[in-house]
Order: structure tokens, then C-alpha cells, then sequence
């Protein structure tokens, strides 16, 4: 597969008046042509601003490190204004958790996805496709809704005005941020369908951020698991939600309700505690504090990326030699939006 977002020793730290914040601490992360990377964890684990960084978006007080940052072979540290005009929107697109945020409250939601359109994919900004795309994303009398301002729109509406407005532009990867929190279960799995309809015509990649493991067992090739600013596991969809090997991805799983069960076998696990607040250099295991599996050596030092003999990534004490596979629970099966095992 042809490498087209590839990411090596990312960190970033915010100063504080209470100290120095390390919200991500050396992620690295890859996304092939027509791949879907799915990340997960919970909110405070550094995945929004790992993506805000990809696209030189972060904070003006925030400091960015890294290896390699690079898109399609070209490196994307130190690009200027000019430079990123032509990569933002065109090339790579973003779209963002609150779609209130992205629209302009004083303009037509037409005038707005058309001007954005027009910059970068100026044959797309016709309102007979615009009004084609927006019918596709599920919004009904799209021609009404683009006279509309952003406030007239409801939450779930907004989202697909701006998700259309991702797929207008034709990209070669789309970082989405949360892209079907705001929408019901029928929308959310039409919204799956166009996107995995688009990759299959387009080859176009996905870095999908997301909390919702039932859509990451729909769209997913691979999983990139986030705890503390770190990447706890990684690997295919299928090895990560069968048969998890982190103890947090293992209690990431154990939230989710299982269809058919009920009584007290149906009650669902929890993860005690949580997130720590990313300050100061770690010194050991992130994860220890909230661990019920964490042992001695869990308190000493920081914890590598370790091979899995299926070609995993695991950061964790319990596969200490690499390779180690202890034993572990049977696990349940994880359903789709659309409710697919």
C-alpha cells in the first residue's frame, strides 16, 4: 500500500502558569492511499491535537517536535502561510468536532461551502453539485438549506453541511475529528457508506478520530490505540477489537454494551479513575495508576512500543520480552453502527 501520511516521534508541550503541559508524547502514526486509520481513546488523550499539528493548527503557544511529519513524500514542518493554503482544503481536508465553530454566523451556508469550494476545487462550486453532495450526505431540500445561515441548522445538520463541504474539495486524506457524533444511527451509517463509497472510487485516506468503536468495526482497517499523549497499541481492526492485548483497549472494549445480553453478565466493566492531567516527564508506565494487571516494574521507567508476533504494537509491561503473550479473557463481539459483527 502507498504511504500517504506518515508521522514519527510527534510531541507537543503547552506552557502553563502551572507547569508545562505534554499533551502528546512522541505518536507516531501512518495512513496509507484508500486506508482508514481509526484513533481512539478516551477525551485528554492527545488525539485532537495530534491531528490539529498534522495540519499546523495548533495553539500559538504550543511547541511542536517532531522526526517527520510528511504527506504523499513532502515534509510538512516549517511550511508557511502560502504553502499551507495549498494543502489545506485541496489536498488534505479537516473536519472538526463542532461544526458550529467552522461556519461563519454572518453568511449563507451556500455562499460559504461555495467560496471554499471555489479556492480550492473551483469545477465542484456549481450549485448543481453542491446540491448532488448535499443530498448524498442525507440533508433533504438542499436547495432551501443553502439559503440558510448556521444558526438556522440544526447540530446534525451542520455537520453534514461540513462534511460535504470535505468531499466537494476531492482531497487525498480527510482527518475527521468526531465527524458522526451529532447525527442518529440511520444518518451515521449513510455518512460510513458515502465515505468508504469514496475510497473505493478515489483511494482517498482516512484518519478518523473518533469514540465510538461501533463505527470504527464499520469503516476501520486499522487502530491506533491513545492513552496520555502516547500510542498504547496499534494494528489491524480485526486483531485490535478480537483480541486486545492492552489493558486499556481491553477496558475500552469492556464499556461497550453487548446487543442480546441482559441481566448481570450484561453489566458493563468501567475504567477506573481518570486521564492524568500531561504534566512533567513520565518516569513510568502512563497507564499504572488506573491498571488492575500493574505490577513492580510498571513504576519504573518509561515503556517502548513492543512487536506482537502478529505485527502489533503493544506499550505495555505484561509483553515484556516482546512477544509475550499472557493469558487473557475471552472477548466479546464488537457490532457496527449498522449492527454487522
Amino acid at each position: 500500500m502507498e504511504l500517504l501520511l506518515e508521522v514519527r516521534g510527534l510531541r507537543i508541550s503547552i506552557p502553563t502558569d502551572g507547569g508545562v503541559l505534554h499533551p502528546v508524547r512522541g505518536v507516531d502514526l501512518s495512513v496509507g492511499r484508500g486506508e482508514t486509520l481509526a484513533v481512539v481513546g478516551e477525551s485528554g488523550c492527545g488525539k485532537s491535537l495530534t491531528a490539529q499539528a498534522i495540519l499546523g493548527l495548533l495553539p500559538r503557544n504550543a511547541r511542536l517536535e517532531a522526526e517527520r511529519i510528511a504527506f504523499d513524500g513532502m515534509s510538512l514542518l516549517g511550511l508557511g502561510n502560502r504553502q499551507w493554503r495549498q494543502i489545506r482544503g485541496r489536498r488534505i481536508a479537516m473536519i472538526f468536532q463542532d461544526p458550529m465553530t467552522a461556519f461563519d454566523p454572518c453568511y449563507r451556508m451556500g455562499d460559504q461551502i461555495a467560496e471554499i469550494v471555489r479556492w480550492h476545487r473551483p469545477r465542484n462550486a456549481t450549485p448543481a453539485r453542491m446540491t448532488e453532495m448535499l443530498a448524498k450526505v442525507g440533508i433533504s431540500a438542499p436547495d432551501e438549506r443553502l439559503g440558510q445561515y448556521p444558526h438556522q441548522l440544526s447540530g446534525g445538520l451542520r455537520q453534514r453541511m461540513m462534511i460535504a463541504t470535505a468531499l466537494l474539495c476531492e482531497p487525498d486524506l480527510i482527518i475527521a475529528d468526531e465527524p458522526t457524533t451529532a447525527l442518529d444511527v440511520t444518518i451515521q451509517a449513510q455518512i460510513l457508506r458515502l465515505l468508504a463509497d469514496l475510497q473505493a472510487e478515489t483511494a482517498v485516506g482516512l484518519m478518523l478520530i473518533t469514540h465510538d468503536l461501533g463505527v470504527v468495526a464499520g469503516i476501520a482497517d486499522r487502530i491506533a490505540v491513545m492513552y496520555g499523549g502516547e500510542v498504547v497499541e496499534t494494528g489491524s481492526k480485526a486483531a485490535i477489537l478480537d483480541d486486545p492485548r492492552h489493558p486499556y483497549t481491553k477496558g475500552l472494549l469492556d464499556c461497550i454494551p453487548t446487543p442480546g445480553e441482559t441481566g448481570r453478565r450484561s453489566a458493563l466493566g468501567f475504567i477506573p479513575g481518570v486521564v492524568p492531567r500531561p504534566l512533567g516527564a513520565l518516569t513510568a508506565c502512563n497507564f499504572r495508576d488506573r491498571c488492575a494487571r500493574a505490577m513492580p516494574a510498571c513504576h519504573r521507567g518509561t515503556v517502548p512500543l513492543m512487536p506482537m508476533e502478529d505485527g502489533r504494537l503493544v506499550r505495555c509491561r505484561l509483553y515484556d520480552p516482546p512477544g509475550a503473550v499472557p493469558v487473557r479473557e475471552p472477548q466479546k463481539t464488537l457490532r457496527n453502527a449498522e449492527g454487522v459483527a
